[in-house]
């Protein structure tokens, strides 16, 4: 079987589902599991260089929003009808952060013996895993993938929430600000935080940054869609000139943290297990797999 991933979550899911052997086509973001896929072939490009602009020139490119505009991604259809993938992974969740199902099945009408498009569209961390069952029986390996479902369900569970319970706030864009939803305030909840300004499964939009002041958070998590931690890092420096910034009691706590939105957090594959993993140590233990911005006032 010869599969095409334009989704790095889906490309995640292969990979667990141990079909990396049958994956020919990928997109450019696809990095993971490092040193086992860079020799697959590409079939996606950004439409402009995201390195070279701001958070919020992102998001004036794109439409205004970093959900609401045009794709960050242009998808070479002529390689991918040289690839002739039996199965092409895709998503219907958002149009900016990866190919569109529309765009796929436009591309994929004029290819030879009609290739199966598979839209993954989770919401919540039960649709995540959810995706996996859906992707096993597409790729025939439907026992792997129900053995993999039960051994990330047992992770969670050991998830277990603690006495104290920090009230968070979870941004998944700097500028504007853009609270995380989808599957995140779920991820806060069984790390044993108070998930603000976001519902799970919820479809967010950006909020002014007199909400985060309002909300007054506990704790602070940054962990933008697409920015590996250095970047954010490199951005977050803009939030400590706004107003209320130094007031608030994760900035005097020193609880504000920058952590890898697209390992862990923006992508809907299997390592957002890992990510409330990240959570609950961040949120009760000494905070292994992120970085502290602020310390304590």
């Amino acid at each position: 079987m010869r599969i095409v991933s334009l989704l790095p979550a889906a490309t995640d899911i292969v990979a667990v589902l141990g079909k990396l052997p049958d994956l020919v086509g990928r997109t450019h973001e696809c990095d993971w599991p490092p040193g086992e896929i860079e020799h697959v072939p590409v079939v996606t490009r950004a439409e402009f260089d995201p390195d070279a602009l701001s958070s919020r020139e992102i998001s004036e490119a794109v439409g205004g929003a970093a959900h609401g505009g045009s794709s960050l991604y242009a998808l070479d259809s002529d390689r991918l009808a040289e690839l002739a993938p039996d199965v092409v992974l895709t998503q219907d969740l958002c149009d900016v952060c990866a190919v569109s199902y529309r765009r796929v099945s436009e591309a994929v009408r004029t290819l030879d013996g009609g290739p199966l498009v598979v839209s993954l569209e989770p919401a919540t961390l039960d649709g995540v895993l959810d995706c996996l069952r859906q992707v096993g029986d597409v790729l025939g390996v439907p026992d792997r993938a129900d053995a993999e479902i039960a051994a990330l369900r047992k992770r969670l569970n050991a998830v277990r929430p603690q006495t104290t319970k920090p009230r968070v706030v979870a941004l998944e864009w700097l500028d504007p600000v853009w609270p995380a939803g989808h599957w995140v305030p779920e991820q806060i909840t069984l790390a044993g935080g108070e998930p603000l300004l976001a519902e799970p499964g919820e479809h967010t939009r950006p909020v002014e940054w007199d909400a985060v002041v309002e909300a007054r958070p506990d704790v602070l998590l940054l962990l933008p869609c697409g920015f590996p931690p250095e970047r954010t890092l490199a951005e977050a420096a803009a939030l400590e000139t706004r107003p209320g910034w130094a007031d608030l009691p994760a900035v005097r706590a020193g609880r504000v943290w920058v952590l890898d939105g697209p390992a862990y957090f923006n992508r809907p594959g299997p390592r957002v297990v890992r990510g409330a993993e990240i959570l609950a140590a961040v949120f009760h233990g000494d905070g292994a797999g992120a970085r502290r911005l602020t310390s304590p006032k």
